[in-house]
Order: C-alpha cells, then sequence, then structure tokens
C-alpha cells in the first residue's frame, strides 16, 4: 500500500472533506448578522451576490441549506478550472437530494427552486483580478463573498477593488480568515514542531504568486485596520476556528484526508527549507500521518469571520 507520501492529493476531494470542518468553524454571530442583513436586503431589491475563491461551490450549499439566501443571482468565481467543472457534478446531485428543483440554463449555470428559495447560481473559471479593469461591472454586486481566501493575497491592496465591485454600502461575508495559530497535538518535539509552525508562517507572509505578494499569516487581527482604512464598516466579527479530532468512532466524516492534506501542505512548502534537517522532517511528517491514521491527531487552526457593510462610495482610488 503506498504511503500518504507516495499518493496524489486531490484538492477538490480536500475541499469537499472541508465544509464539515468550515461548517463548525464558522462563526454563528457573524453569521445571525449576517442573515439579518441579507433578510432587510430581499425585501427591498433582488439579491446578487458574488462568492470568489468559490471553490466547488460548498458555501452556495451551506447557505441554501440554512436559507440563508431566498431569492438571489449568484455568481461563483474560482481560478482554478478544475474546481467549476466540478461543481458541474456536485451541484446537481447535492440540490436533489436536498428536494429543489433544477432548470439548467446552460454550463455551470442553474436555477434551484423549492417552497421557499429560488436561487439561480453561475460558476466560471476566472480571476477575480481580472474583473477589476471591467468598469461596467462596478457596484454590480449587493453581497461579495470570500470564505478562506484574503489570506492569500495582499489584503490592502486588494479591498478597494473588491469593494469596487458592490454598489456603495453593500454587504460583505468574509470568513475562514487565518490568524497565526496552528496547534498540532501530541506534541512530537516541542522545539523542532515549533519550528515548524514559525517557517510555516514564514512562508506564507513571503509568498508572492504570479508578482504579486499573496498572503498573510495573522490576516484575521489585520483585518480589523484593513477594513477601517477601506472605509468598511465591520457589523460583526468573531472567531473561526478549525478544530478537527476523532472519536470513538474515527475523524468525522472524511476529516481524516482533510488533515493529511494539511501535513502534505506543510511537507510541500517546507521540504526544502534549509533551516530543517532533511531526514528529520520526513520523519515528521511521517509521524503525523501516523497520527491521523491512529486516530491521535488533534488540529486547531484559529481564523476570523467578518460581516459588515462597504463603503459608501465605491470608487478606487
Amino acid at each position: 500500500m503506498p504511503t500518504k507520501q507516495e499518493q496524489d492529493y486531490s484538492f477538490i476531494r480536500y475541499l469537499s472533506a472541508k465544509k464539515s470542518v468550515d461548517d463548525r468553524a464558522l462563526n454563528e454571530d457573524v453569521w445571525r448578522h449576517l442573515a439579518q442583513l441579507i433578510l432587510k436586503l430581499e425585501r427591498s431589491v433582488p439579491l446578487k451576490a458574488l462568492e470568489i475563491g468559490a471553490g466547488i461551490g460548498t458555501m452556495l450549499e451551506r447557505m441554501l441549506e440554512r436559507r440563508l439566501l431566498e431569492g438571489a443571482e449568484y455568481t461563483g468565481l474560482d481560478a482554478q478550472a478544475n474546481n467549476v467543472r466540478h461543481v458541474d457534478e456536485r451541484l446537481p446531485v447535492w440540490a436533489r437530494r436536498q428536494g429543489f428543483e433544477i432548470h439548467s440554463h446552460s454550463a455551470q449555470k442553474w436555477t434551484l427552486v423549492n417552497e421557499r428559495q429560488r436561487v439561480t447560481a453561475s460558476f466560471r473559471a476566472q480571476d477575480v483580478f481580472q474583473l477589476f479593469d471591467q468598469k461596467e461591472i462596478a457596484g454590480a454586486w449587493d453581497l461579495l463573498i470570500a470564505n478562506a481566501f484574503l489570506d492569500l493575497v495582499d489584503v490592502p491592496e486588494i479591498l478597494p477593488h473588491l469593494f469596487s465591485l458592490l454598489r456603495a454600502g453593500g454587504l460583505f461575508y468574509f470568513s475562514i480568515n487565518y490568524d497565526g495559530m496552528t496547534i498540532l497535538e501530541p506534541v512530537i518535539d516541542k522545539d523542532f514542531d515549533r519550528l515548524i509552525i514559525d517557517l510555516y508562517h514564514r512562508s506564507m507572509d513571503q509568498r508572492v504568486i504570479g508578482g504579486r505578494p499573496s498572503g498573510d499569516s495573522q490576516t484575521g487581527r489585520h483585518l480589523f485596520d484593513h477594513l477601517r482604512r477601506a472605509g468598511a464598516q465591520i457589523l460583526a466579527a468573531g472567531a473561526s476556528d478549525w478544530t478537527v479530532y476523532a472519536g470513538k468512532t474515527g475523524y468525522p466524516q472524511d476529516e481524516a484526508y482533510f488533515l493529511h492534506f494539511i501535513i502534505h501542505t506543510m511537507e510541500k512548502e517546507l521540504r526544502s527549507h534549509p533551516e530543517l534537517d532533511p531526514l528529520r522532517f520526513v520523519n515528521w511528517v511521517q509521524a503525523r500521518h501516523a497520527q491521523i491514521e491512529r486516530g491521535e491527531l488533534v488540529y486547531i487552526a484559529h481564523q476570523m469571520d467578518f460581516t459588515g457593510l462597504a463603503p459608501e462610495s465605491n470608487q478606487r482610488t
């Protein structure tokens, strides 16, 4: 049997496994404030929602499951075409199981209808940066959603561009923003464990993608100031920590795979780091995978959620 290190890891399966982790983590107070804001908005105008970094559509599923959306036009963008193609397979199956009637308009576009909800959803493979120069869509949306996305970009740089996509005073929901704390228990080697986590955080802070700074290991706490400087109004904020552990029957759903993928991501990022002894690091990675197989690993990551109002003026400077 191949080891976890030798297997091909599926990002799509990771996103699917992550849904139950996010379900537990999302801050209920922030979600409740968002629901109240959406309810007021849906009474006055048809809601147009945009999600960036939409992945395989799990946030839309969650919003429909929790009846956050009753009537809306939902657009999901993701830079990875494989993710968007997977929505074609996943969303219709999920919707039928939930009792929705599905009316297909074209590839990656459907209207989902039940006794209380009517939502038209479309997904497309597109980097959000490609939207910023399209002046004709400035202010086109009422709600902007970013889940586990903002800690992958240069937040102060991108926020004015993101808010330009919203109508003045539109809503934002920014969830699962990493905030500088990863806990792996039980400890293998206290000093070596700490070094690995520190180097992993440093890799986030130094990440460059496509020539752009692309990360901040303390995005969650920094968003308070970034949002204020961008002219946004925070109406609710709170912790949304990932907490994954095994019970009597093991890890819930596919969360063991989620954990294997997290360790694999750390291994891939740090495997050639000059400050890590290569053999010692390989042994550490193997030990963590073995802890998961035995149901021993506890994983906690600290994150923050935010909802509020975009600036009253959405003009970019």
